[in-house]
Protein backbone atom coordinates (compact mmCIF):
# COMPACT_ATOMS: atom_id res chain seq x y z
CA UNK A 1 0.00 0.00 0.00
CA UNK A 2 1.33 3.24 -0.95
CA UNK A 3 1.21 6.69 1.36
CA UNK A 4 -1.65 7.78 -0.82
CA UNK A 5 -4.11 4.81 -0.34
CA UNK A 6 -3.50 4.87 2.92
CA UNK A 7 -4.57 8.63 3.77
CA UNK A 8 -7.57 8.33 1.61
CA UNK A 9 -8.68 5.23 4.19
CA UNK A 10 -9.51 8.73 6.38
CA UNK A 11 -11.35 10.80 3.79
CA UNK A 12 -14.27 9.86 4.50
CA UNK A 13 -16.58 12.80 5.79
CA UNK A 14 -19.41 12.82 8.17
CA UNK A 15 -21.79 15.30 8.32
CA UNK A 16 -22.94 13.99 12.24
CA UNK A 17 -19.15 14.49 13.34
CA UNK A 18 -19.15 17.46 11.36
CA UNK A 19 -21.79 19.32 12.90
CA UNK A 20 -20.76 18.27 16.35
CA UNK A 21 -17.73 20.06 16.02
CA UNK A 22 -18.73 23.06 14.00
CA UNK A 23 -21.81 23.73 16.46
CA UNK A 24 -20.37 22.25 19.62
CA UNK A 25 -17.32 24.69 18.79
CA UNK A 26 -19.94 27.96 18.31
CA UNK A 27 -21.43 26.74 21.83
CA UNK A 28 -17.85 26.67 24.01
CA UNK A 29 -17.10 30.27 21.86
CA UNK A 30 -20.27 31.93 23.53
CA UNK A 31 -20.48 29.52 26.92
CA UNK A 32 -17.07 30.97 27.49
CA UNK A 33 -17.07 34.53 26.48
CA UNK A 34 -20.07 34.68 28.42
CA UNK A 35 -18.54 33.18 31.21
CA UNK A 36 -15.35 35.83 30.94
CA UNK A 37 -17.73 38.57 30.91
CA UNK A 38 -19.82 37.59 33.86
CA UNK A 39 -17.00 36.86 36.09
CA UNK A 40 -14.77 39.86 35.01
CA UNK A 41 -13.95 40.81 38.39
CA UNK A 42 -13.35 37.59 40.02
CA UNK A 43 -9.88 36.77 37.56
CA UNK A 44 -9.01 33.32 38.20
CA UNK A 45 -12.74 31.93 36.67
CA UNK A 46 -12.69 35.08 34.28
CA UNK A 47 -8.86 33.74 33.19
CA UNK A 48 -9.99 30.02 32.95
CA UNK A 49 -12.71 31.18 30.84
CA UNK A 50 -11.29 33.03 28.79
CA UNK A 51 -8.20 30.92 28.10
CA UNK A 52 -11.06 27.69 27.14
CA UNK A 53 -12.63 30.80 24.77
CA UNK A 54 -9.10 31.54 23.50
CA UNK A 55 -8.73 28.41 22.12
CA UNK A 56 -12.14 27.92 21.05
CA UNK A 57 -11.84 31.09 18.71
CA UNK A 58 -8.14 29.17 17.37
CA UNK A 59 -10.52 25.52 17.11
CA UNK A 60 -12.89 27.89 14.68
CA UNK A 61 -10.18 29.17 12.71
CA UNK A 62 -9.15 25.14 11.61
CA UNK A 63 -12.41 24.35 11.24
CA UNK A 64 -12.51 27.81 8.59
CA UNK A 65 -9.70 25.84 6.96
CA UNK A 66 -11.10 22.92 6.56
CA UNK A 67 -14.35 24.21 5.21
CA UNK A 68 -12.04 25.91 2.43
CA UNK A 69 -10.21 22.37 1.73
CA UNK A 70 -14.35 21.06 1.50
CA UNK A 71 -13.20 18.49 4.06
CA UNK A 72 -15.43 19.43 7.25
CA UNK A 73 -18.71 18.40 5.70
CA UNK A 74 -19.96 15.76 2.99
CA UNK A 75 -21.26 18.51 -0.03
CA UNK A 76 -19.50 21.58 -1.10
CA UNK A 77 -22.34 23.82 -0.85
CA UNK A 78 -22.63 23.26 2.86
CA UNK A 79 -18.70 23.43 2.99
CA UNK A 80 -18.68 27.13 1.72
CA UNK A 81 -21.53 28.45 3.72
CA UNK A 82 -20.28 26.63 6.74
CA UNK A 83 -16.88 28.58 5.78
CA UNK A 84 -18.84 31.76 5.41
CA UNK A 85 -20.71 31.36 9.10
CA UNK A 86 -17.27 31.26 10.16
CA UNK A 87 -15.69 34.31 8.99
CA UNK A 88 -17.22 37.10 11.48
CA UNK A 89 -15.82 35.08 14.30
CA UNK A 90 -12.20 34.09 12.94
CA UNK A 91 -11.90 37.66 10.67
CA UNK A 92 -10.65 35.76 7.93
CA UNK A 93 -12.41 36.27 4.72
CA UNK A 94 -13.42 32.67 3.42
CA UNK A 95 -12.85 32.93 -0.15
CA UNK A 96 -9.85 35.00 -0.32
CA UNK A 97 -8.68 32.73 3.10
CA UNK A 98 -8.98 29.85 0.91
CA UNK A 99 -7.49 30.52 -2.49
CA UNK A 100 -4.15 32.20 -0.54
CA UNK A 101 -3.99 28.93 1.40
CA UNK A 102 -4.72 27.11 -1.80
CA UNK A 103 -1.57 28.43 -3.34
CA UNK A 104 0.17 27.82 -0.09
CA UNK A 105 -0.16 24.13 -0.43
CA UNK A 106 0.92 24.39 -4.45
CA UNK A 107 4.68 25.86 -3.15
CA UNK A 108 4.87 23.90 0.03
CA UNK A 109 8.86 23.64 0.64
CA UNK A 110 9.14 25.88 -2.82
CA UNK A 111 12.28 28.30 -2.37
CA UNK A 112 10.88 30.28 -5.75
CA UNK A 113 7.55 30.75 -4.34
CA UNK A 114 7.91 31.83 -0.69
CA UNK A 115 5.26 34.54 -1.30
CA UNK A 116 2.99 31.94 -0.51
CA UNK A 117 4.10 31.30 2.97
CA UNK A 118 2.63 32.87 6.26
CA UNK A 119 6.21 33.14 7.34
CA UNK A 120 8.73 34.78 5.28
CA UNK A 121 11.94 32.64 5.23
CA UNK A 122 15.23 33.91 3.90
CA UNK A 123 18.50 31.41 3.19
CA UNK A 124 21.61 32.11 4.51
CA UNK A 125 23.10 33.30 0.99
CA UNK A 126 20.44 36.03 1.07
CA UNK A 127 21.07 37.40 4.73
CA UNK A 128 25.04 37.09 3.27
CA UNK A 129 23.74 39.71 0.63
CA UNK A 130 21.47 41.71 2.26
CA UNK A 131 22.59 45.26 3.17
CA UNK A 132 22.29 46.94 6.61
CA UNK A 133 18.57 48.00 6.44
CA UNK A 134 17.67 44.65 5.10
CA UNK A 135 19.09 42.40 7.68
CA UNK A 136 17.64 45.00 10.20
CA UNK A 137 14.02 44.82 9.02
CA UNK A 138 14.57 41.21 9.15
CA UNK A 139 15.77 40.89 12.44
CA UNK A 140 12.78 42.43 13.41
CA UNK A 141 10.71 40.78 11.70
CA UNK A 142 11.31 37.39 13.23
CA UNK A 143 11.61 38.39 16.53
CA UNK A 144 9.68 36.22 18.30
CA UNK A 145 8.50 39.57 20.45
CA UNK A 146 7.55 41.49 17.70
CA UNK A 147 6.31 38.13 15.30
CA UNK A 148 4.02 36.62 17.45
CA UNK A 149 2.39 39.86 19.07
CA UNK A 150 2.81 41.80 16.71
CA UNK A 151 2.04 39.63 13.59
CA UNK A 152 -1.02 38.26 15.23
CA UNK A 153 -2.36 42.14 15.99
CA UNK A 154 -1.27 43.08 12.17
CA UNK A 155 -2.52 39.57 10.65
CA UNK A 156 -5.91 39.42 12.44
CA UNK A 157 -7.13 42.84 12.66
CA UNK A 158 -5.25 44.46 9.79
CA UNK A 159 -3.77 42.54 6.83
CA UNK A 160 -7.40 40.10 6.69
CA UNK A 161 -9.83 43.39 5.93
CA UNK A 162 -8.03 43.45 2.47
CA UNK A 163 -6.18 39.94 1.98
CA UNK A 164 -3.72 39.35 -0.51
CA UNK A 165 -5.17 38.58 -3.69
CA UNK A 166 -8.47 40.40 -3.34
CA UNK A 167 -9.08 41.53 -6.32
CA UNK A 168 -8.18 38.26 -8.14
CA UNK A 169 -10.65 36.66 -5.73
CA UNK A 170 -13.40 38.87 -5.28
CA UNK A 171 -13.70 42.67 -3.72
CA UNK A 172 -17.21 42.43 -2.97
CA UNK A 173 -16.79 39.31 -0.92
CA UNK A 174 -14.41 41.05 1.02
CA UNK A 175 -16.36 43.89 2.19
CA UNK A 176 -19.20 41.94 2.38
CA UNK A 177 -17.07 40.07 5.27
CA UNK A 178 -15.76 43.11 6.78
CA UNK A 179 -19.60 44.36 7.03
CA UNK A 180 -20.16 41.11 8.95
CA UNK A 181 -17.19 41.83 11.13
CA UNK A 182 -18.70 45.23 11.75
CA UNK A 183 -22.57 43.55 12.29
CA UNK A 184 -20.68 40.83 15.12
CA UNK A 185 -18.22 43.50 16.73
CA UNK A 186 -21.74 45.84 17.42
CA UNK A 187 -23.95 43.32 18.78
CA UNK A 188 -21.48 42.17 21.56
CA UNK A 189 -20.95 45.93 22.41
CA UNK A 190 -25.11 46.04 22.42
CA UNK A 191 -25.28 43.14 24.57
CA UNK A 192 -22.13 43.04 27.24
CA UNK A 193 -20.72 46.81 26.69
CA UNK A 194 -17.50 47.67 26.79
CA UNK A 195 -16.27 45.22 28.86
CA UNK A 196 -17.98 42.65 27.22
CA UNK A 197 -15.78 44.02 23.93
CA UNK A 198 -12.57 44.29 26.18
CA UNK A 199 -12.66 40.73 27.35
CA UNK A 200 -13.37 39.42 24.23
CA UNK A 201 -10.52 41.21 22.46
CA UNK A 202 -7.96 40.18 25.15
CA UNK A 203 -8.83 36.69 24.90
CA UNK A 204 -9.04 36.72 20.88
CA UNK A 205 -6.12 38.49 20.93
CA UNK A 206 -4.33 35.51 22.78
CA UNK A 207 -5.93 32.85 20.22
CA UNK A 208 -4.50 34.82 17.55
CA UNK A 209 -0.82 35.17 19.12
CA UNK A 210 -1.11 30.93 20.38
CA UNK A 211 -1.93 30.63 16.50
CA UNK A 212 0.45 32.84 14.76
CA UNK A 213 3.21 30.61 17.13
CA UNK A 214 1.86 27.15 15.73
CA UNK A 215 1.76 28.59 12.09
CA UNK A 216 4.97 29.37 13.00
CA UNK A 217 6.15 25.68 13.86
CA UNK A 218 4.16 24.19 11.09
CA UNK A 219 6.91 24.94 8.67
CA UNK A 220 9.78 26.38 10.80
CA UNK A 221 12.10 24.29 12.58
CA UNK A 222 15.93 22.94 12.26
CA UNK A 223 15.26 19.86 9.74
CA UNK A 224 12.33 21.20 7.81
CA UNK A 225 12.77 20.97 3.83
CA UNK A 226 12.78 23.61 1.03
CA UNK A 227 14.27 23.00 -2.54
CA UNK A 228 14.00 24.38 -5.75
CA UNK A 229 12.96 23.06 -8.68
CA UNK A 230 13.40 20.77 -10.81
CA UNK A 231 14.87 19.12 -7.26
CA UNK A 232 11.32 19.43 -5.46
CA UNK A 233 9.88 16.21 -4.08
CA UNK A 234 6.32 17.19 -2.86
CA UNK A 235 6.18 14.55 -0.39
CA UNK A 236 8.99 15.23 1.14
CA UNK A 237 7.74 19.39 1.06
CA UNK A 238 4.70 17.91 2.67
CA UNK A 239 5.94 15.25 5.04
CA UNK A 240 9.44 16.51 5.92
CA UNK A 241 8.49 20.42 5.44
CA UNK A 242 6.16 20.14 7.91
CA UNK A 243 5.12 19.51 11.50
CA UNK A 244 3.17 17.40 13.72
CA UNK A 245 3.25 19.18 17.15
CA UNK A 246 2.97 17.11 20.24
CA UNK A 247 1.70 19.18 23.18
CA UNK A 248 -0.40 16.25 24.02
CA UNK A 249 -3.83 14.98 23.21
CA UNK A 250 -6.09 17.84 24.69
CA UNK A 251 -3.88 20.26 23.30
CA UNK A 252 -4.61 18.63 19.73
CA UNK A 253 -8.68 18.34 20.86
CA UNK A 254 -8.66 21.99 21.35
CA UNK A 255 -7.09 22.89 18.41
CA UNK A 256 -9.12 20.40 15.85
CA UNK A 257 -5.69 18.34 14.91
CA UNK A 258 -3.83 21.26 13.06
CA UNK A 259 -0.83 19.80 15.10
CA UNK A 260 -0.77 16.85 12.34
CA UNK A 261 0.22 19.45 9.79
CA UNK A 262 2.33 16.73 7.85
CA UNK A 263 -0.30 14.73 7.12
CA UNK A 264 -2.80 17.69 6.43
CA UNK A 265 -0.34 18.97 3.82
CA UNK A 266 0.40 15.56 2.35
CA UNK A 267 -3.63 15.01 2.27
CA UNK A 268 -5.47 18.31 2.46
CA UNK A 269 -8.86 15.69 1.99
CA UNK A 270 -8.77 14.42 5.61
CA UNK A 271 -10.98 15.78 8.06
CA UNK A 272 -9.39 17.62 10.59
CA UNK A 273 -11.75 15.03 13.17
CA UNK A 274 -9.99 12.01 11.28
CA UNK A 275 -6.51 13.61 11.01
CA UNK A 276 -4.89 12.75 14.56
CA UNK A 277 -5.65 9.13 13.86
CA UNK A 278 -3.83 9.01 10.38
CA UNK A 279 -1.49 10.69 11.64
CA UNK A 280 -0.22 8.61 14.31
CA UNK A 281 -1.57 4.94 12.52
CA UNK A 282 1.53 6.12 10.19
CA UNK A 283 3.96 3.18 9.74
CA UNK A 284 7.28 4.59 11.14
CA UNK A 285 9.03 4.85 7.85
CA UNK A 286 6.18 7.63 6.44
CA UNK A 287 6.19 9.14 9.84
CA UNK A 288 8.65 12.23 10.33
CA UNK A 289 9.35 12.67 14.30
CA UNK A 290 7.16 14.89 16.63
CA UNK A 291 8.11 18.11 18.10
CA UNK A 292 7.70 19.16 21.86
CA UNK A 293 6.96 22.09 23.27
CA UNK A 294 10.87 22.43 24.27
CA UNK A 295 11.89 22.10 20.51
CA UNK A 296 9.55 24.34 19.64
CA UNK A 297 10.33 27.58 21.62
CA UNK A 298 13.84 26.42 20.71
CA UNK A 299 12.94 27.05 17.63
CA UNK A 300 12.39 30.57 17.51
CA UNK A 301 15.85 31.08 17.52
CA UNK A 302 16.04 29.65 14.21
CA UNK A 303 16.08 32.38 11.12
CA UNK A 304 17.59 31.06 8.05
CA UNK A 305 17.65 28.47 5.55
CA UNK A 306 20.80 27.25 4.57
CA UNK A 307 20.47 25.36 1.26
CA UNK A 308 24.16 23.57 2.04
CA UNK A 309 23.53 21.76 5.22
CA UNK A 310 19.68 21.91 4.16
CA UNK A 311 18.74 22.79 7.96
CA UNK A 312 17.07 26.05 8.98
CA UNK A 313 19.75 27.72 11.40
CA UNK A 314 20.54 30.82 13.53
CA UNK A 315 21.85 34.42 12.59
CA UNK A 316 25.53 33.33 11.93
CA UNK A 317 27.55 35.46 14.91
CA UNK A 318 28.92 38.66 13.03
CA UNK A 319 32.55 37.63 13.49
CA UNK A 320 31.69 34.36 11.14
CA UNK A 321 30.28 37.07 8.32
CA UNK A 322 33.49 39.29 8.36
CA UNK A 323 35.36 35.98 7.75
CA UNK A 324 32.92 34.83 5.26
CA UNK A 325 33.64 37.68 3.40
CA UNK A 326 37.93 38.48 4.01
CA UNK A 327 37.67 34.72 2.29
CA UNK A 328 36.04 36.14 -1.31
CA UNK A 329 38.77 38.98 -1.43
Amino acid sequence: MTLREFTRQYCDRDNRIASLSYFGTFAVYFASLWGAVTFVHFWPAMLAFGIVHAFSAIRLYVLQHDTGHLSLFETRAQNEWAGIGLSPFTFAPYHAMRHNHDLHHAHIGNLEHRESGEIHTMTLAEWEKAGLWERLGYRLYRNPLILVPLGAAFTYFIRYRWPKNTREVGVRGVLLHNLMVVGWVAALWAVAGWVGLGVWFAFNYLGGMIGVFMVFLQHNFEDTYWDRRPDLDPQRAALQGSSTLDFGHWFDIATANITCHDVHHFNARIPSYRLRQCRYALPAEWAPRRIGFREAVAALNLKLWDEESERLVPFPPARDRVAARLSQV
